[in-house]
């Protein structure tokens, strides 16, 4: 199965969920796809076993992923201070590939029916969501 793990900016979302995820299924591949080398970077240092930066990164691999990990900001043209293109948000939201978003407030976008968590607790249940569908494959 092909896990994608986009964040942008300082990457430090993307960290905790390749962390997360190696500690869960260590075997489990994992690519790492920043909007800027910064986030791809932390990603990588973190365990990730591909890296790759950019809107064509985000085209490409979103395409050949089962399971997407990232902030709700990736599938919103223009989110996170205008890193989000509208290509990725398209990339992202068109790929046929289970979607994980973590709701996170600095998007300026509010998911009703959420519980508030910190960015810790929303991490600790994505990769609790996205062990149960790999292990369920």
């Amino acid at each position: 199965m092909n896990v994608v793990v986009i964040d942008a900016q300082g990457g430090g979302m993307g960290r905790m969920l390749v962390e997360a995820l190696k500690k869960a299924i260590p075997e489990q591949s994992i690519i790492a796809v920043g909007t800027n080398a910064l986030a791809t970077a932390a990603m990588l240092r973190a365990g990730a076993d591909q890296g790759a930066t950019g809107e064509n990164a985000i085209r490409v691999c979103t395409r050949q992923a089962d399971l997407i990990l990232a902030p709700i900001g990736l599938v919103l043209c223009d989110a996170m201070l205008g890193e989000v293109t509208a290509a990725m948000a398209c990339a992202v939201g068109s790929s046929s590939a289970h979607k994980i978003l973590i709701p996170v407030s600095r998007c300026q976008v509010t998911v009703a029916g959420t519980v508030k968590q910190t960015l810790t607790e929303a991490v600790e249940a994505a990769v609790t969501e996205a062990v149960t569908r790999l292990r369920g494959r």
